[in-house]
């Protein structure tokens, strides 16, 4: 079978950030550090699999945290409209990867079972395990759910030829990454499992996790699912954008060729 196409879509970023929000172990965490906010796409021929919804205008206002283009919208350089996408790996459900769950409403979702198991458990009642969660789209997955349109995966998973599902956790509970065939290789999204390559190839935990041993595990399962380190790409890097071509958008990346730059951190 063909490879797949692999488009990173940044539609958010956070500059009033410090190193410290970044990293658990850092010597200069009053550093300015800066955070992007990426929804991912896969395309083979005319099957398109969306990897994460990013969040709405609405939580952008809860949180104080402005989108800089609408996740609907910023899909449209690459001819898809929200009606049409008809699949989306959730790589968990924390408001950034989960808060635009009701922008697809034809959407079926991939989830691990145990993300779910997580986000409507006792865990739920510590405030800050809460924090990066919003009600309304654990709700909308389990509305998708009784409606026939949600499939739970337990650990590793084919979601078609090419495109797999790994459960690292750590971040949180039912964390997964998406490995994906292309030219340049075995890529993988690693979302939420490494935020920064520093995370991962320093081996920096990121702050908010709730099992710190499958955090740090995590980083080595990323590298023996890619076929080269420089093939993982971090949840929330800017540097994605800077080692990536950009082609039909400046807010759009393509991955699949692989890098086009060394990375340097």
């Amino acid at each position: 079978m063909s490879d797949w196409e692999v488009h990173a879509v940044k539609y958010a970023d956070r500059d009033n950030r410090t190193r410290a929000d970044s990293f658990i172990f850092d010597d200069n965490h009053d550093a300015p550090h800066a955070m992007d906010y990426y929804m991912w796409l896969l395309r083979r021929g005319d099957r398109v699999i969306l990897v994460d919804t990013g969040y709405d205008d609405g939580e952008a206002r809860d949180r104080g945290r402005p989108i800089r283009i609408d996740p609907q919208a910023a899909l449209a350089p690459l001819g898809v409209t929200p009606d049409e996408v008809d699949e989306i790996i959730v790589t968990h459900l924390h408001y950034d990867h989960a808060g635009g769950l009701a922008l697809f409403p034809n959407a079926h979702l991939h989830l691990q079972a145990a993300e779910m198991a997580y986000a409507t458990g006792p865990c739920m009642c510590h405030d800050t395990l809460r924090m990066p969660f919003t009600a309304g789209h654990v709700c909308e997955a389990v509305t998708r759910l009784y409606r026939g349109k949600l499939s739970f995966h337990e650990g590793d998973a084919e979601i078609a030829d090419g495109v797999t599902v790994h459960c690292i956790g750590g971040h949180s509970r039912g964390l997964q990454a998406v490995r994906v065939r292309t030219t340049a290789g075995w890529l993988v999204l690693a979302s939420d499992a490494a935020h920064f390559y520093e995370n991962l190839w320093l081996r920096k935990p990121f702050p908010i996790v709730v099992d710190m041993e499958d955090m740090l595990e995590g980083f080595t399962r990323l590298e023996k699912l890619a076929s080269r380190r420089e093939l993982i790409v971090p949840g929330h890097d800017p540097l994605v954008r800077k080692v990536f071509p950009s082609e039909v958008a400046a807010h759009i990346t393509r991955l699949d060729k692989g890098p086009v730059r060394e990375i340097s951190i």
